[in-house]
């Protein structure tokens, strides 16, 4: 780390280093910074910047490029990126989740379902008591990924502040979490559940790869932050690990009508993936 210069020796962010930091963020994980959003930019690196010792957004960007260990993106990431969610958030999917789709996977030993940006994990632990409620303790299993390795620690934790567990269900809260403190100012996922979510880091713009195809997938509310060929080319890698028949979740702010893809629309952010002849969704759709 360089020596600390102070923050009045840091240079406002000029429109060339807002044009290299753009660009970076966009080809190394999607994200859309269109002109306007210096101020956003300036303003959530700036930290970085200053914690660093650099004497300009320049030398922080040169940082970045030069470090090969990958931990100055990531930071930078974490930065730039927003890991606002909630639990039951969108709660349309969650009832199409219980209602439509696990009950036609009810005859398999172990259902999993793919949340692939799954920020601070309200996501995946709204699925993993979804799947409980619907298949039985340990019949269900969530993978989740993101590209923050921040918002993945947070979510593995599985602890969250009182105010952020008010919207979920008085049972859930008695069957799937426990105070994390004597006060009850704070909840933590049960042992049980967080033995039923496995999370990794996915870029969902680079390369990746499962074992498996997945009856769901939840990828909701970051594709936003994309243009429409990113857009385009998430979904269509997204769609190659979904099971013929399976749906994909996607923010209601996030149609899919604007870009090219293979998949059937089904309801507002809902979409499957068409069935094969030999589909088990056929016996049971």
């Amino acid at each position: 780390m360089r020596p600390d210069v102070g923050s009045d020796a840091i240079r406002p962010l000029a429109n060339h280093e807002f044009e290299q930091i753009r660009r970076l963020a966009h080809s190394s994980f999607g994200l859309d910074l269109k002109p306007g959003k210096e101020e956003l930019v300036a303003a959530r690196l700036g930290r970085l910047v200053r914690k660093g010792g650099f004497r300009s957004f320049h030398d922080y960007y040169q940082h970045i490029v030069d470090d090969r260990s990958g931990d100055a993106l990531a930071s930078m990431i974490d930065a730039l990126t927003t890991n606002h969610t909630a639990f039951v958030r969108e709660p349309d999917h969650f009832e199409f989740l219980r209602r439509e789709v696990l009950p036609k996977l009810a005859n398999q030993n172990l259902v999993e379902i793919w949340s692939a940006a799954c920020s601070t994990g309200e996501e995946v632990w709204t699925i993993a008591s979804v799947m409980n409620d619907v298949l039985g303790p340990r019949r269900g299993q969530v993978v989740a990924s993101d590209i923050s390795t921040r918002a993945l620690r947070f979510a593995e934790a599985g602890i969250y502040p009182g105010d952020r567990c008010a919207g979920l269900p008085a049972a859930w809260l008695t069957r799937y979490f426990e105070p994390a403190d004597r006060l009850g100012s704070a909840y933590r996922v049960s042992a049980a559940m967080r033995g039923q979510a496995t999370f990794r880091r996915i870029n969902l713009v680079g390369p990746y790869a499962w074992s498996r195809q997945f009856p769901a997938i939840f990828c909701r509310n970051v594709m936003i932050y994309f243009d429409s060929p990113t857009q385009e080319s998430v979904v269509r890698r997204l769609s190659e690990w979904l099971e013929p028949g399976g749906y994909l979740f996607v923010g209601h702010a996030e149609s899919l009508t604007r870009i090219h893809h293979s998949l059937e629309y089904v309801q507002p952010a809902v979409y499957r993936k068409p069935v094969e002849r030999k589909s088990r969704w056929n016996r049971s759709s």
